[in-house]
């Protein structure tokens, strides 16, 4: 199973992750993305990372 994280220092919060792929990204009160879940049967994490206007997530 792959560890994810998102840099908070980094994340911007503009919710692109949390759009494609809610399973395991959502934007919370501090306006930034935080891993709700490790696995999703839906999406490519991966690929969502790539997607990250600041490379924010890390897939590991």
């Amino acid at each position: 199973m792959a560890k994810i994280t998102v840099d908070e220092s980094t994340c911007t919060g503009c919710g692109l992750c949390a759009a494609n792929c809610p399973e395991v990204f959502e934007i919370q009160d501090d306006n930034l993305a935080h891993v709700v879940s490790e696995t999703c049967g839906n999406c490519d994490v991966k690929e969502v990372a790539e997607q990250c206007p600041v490379n924010a997530i890390i897939v590991k």
